[in-house]
């Protein structure tokens, strides 16, 4: 039996990272895993949502030296454009974990954008000694093939999931989060075209991850001024599933809520805020909103 450790964006609230991490688990768990630890920057909730043993991000290493196997992923773990920080942390878990002796497995990322050097350097290093590498795009792929590394293109997690096709009618969803280029002028022209095409309908404004969604949803809907909105925030997953499987049509801007509405069979338009969004709605040929509207 084998003991691993996972590292990912666990433990922030953020619906897609614990819908993978709640794949992951459950997947490693089928093949009776010994024991499973996840890093998370909050160990108590996760061990709650997830069932399973939980350490801090940067209190990882006697859990680490205790396992036989770190799975890196899955998500855009391995990118620098969120913040080279970010991407030192995570390759810091990898490189350790090879210090230690470990087999090192990249599950379901998105691997990219790397425009740093020293990024690019320690990234290509890292992924050389890995044991096993899936990815969850072809650009990604692409990427590790230009550093003769070798990957399976694989869905993402989220994507094994059996959710509901519901084909309902009536209510249509809007997916937001903050970031530095969503400007009031986009939102505003946003707000017209719902007015304009939606204004019959019930709208729902989905908050994904409160910390850095709920205020900007809350704008919106000041923003769209009709009775028949509501901001939906506090979800977990569940419910973020049952929400999205009603609804008739998603403008979505996360790249996990338009995965979910993909397997849902709910129109979607995407709103190209990140390039694994653009990824996703070239592959699955999505409408793409620009935030430049």
């Amino acid at each position: 039996m084998t003991k691993y450790i996972v590292s990912g964006y666990i433990g922030f609230d953020n619906f897609g990272d614990e819908a993978i991490a709640r794949v992951l688990t459950e997947k490693l768990k089928s093949e009776n895993a010994e024991k499973i630890t996840l890093i998370s920057s909050n160990p108590e909730r996760t061990k709650e949502l997830h069932g399973v043993n939980s350490c801090r991000m940067l209190k990882f290493f006697k859990d680490l030296k205790e396992a036989d196997v770190l799975i890196s992923g899955g998500g855009s773990l391995l990118q620098d454009v969120t913040s080279l920080k970010s991407l030192i942390y995570y390759l810091g878990v990898i490189y350790t974990a090879l210090f230690l002796r470990k087999k090192v497995e990249i599950f379901a990322q998105g691997i990219g954008p790397i425009n740093s050097k020293i990024g690019r350097f320690l990234t290509k290093n890292a992924l050389k000694h890995a044991s096993k590498i899936s990815v969850r795009d072809t650009k990604s792929q692409e990427l590790l093939k230009s550093w003769n590394i070798d990957s399976k293109l694989v869905q993402d997690p989220v994507f094994s999931l059996n959710l509901p096709q519901k084909n309902l009618k009536g209510t249509v969803g809007i997916q937001l989060r903050n970031f530095p280029t969503l400007t009031d002028k986009f939102l505003e022209k946003l707000a017209q075209n719902v007015r304009e095409k939606f204004s019959d309908k019930k709208i729902q404004i989905i908050s994904l991850q409160d910390s850095i969604d709920l205020e900007v949803c809350e704008k919106f809907k000041q923003m769209l001024k009709l009775e028949n909105s509501e901001v939906l925030s506090g979800l977990s997953i569940n419910d973020v599933f049952e929400v999205i499987s009603n609804l008739e049509y998603l403008i979505g801007m996360r790249f996990h809520a338009n995965v979910v509405a993909i397997k849902c069979g709910v129109k979607t338009t995407a709103i190209n805020y990140d390039i694994k969004v653009k990824k996703l709605a070239e592959e699955y040929n999505l409408p793409l909103i620009e935030l430049e509207m």
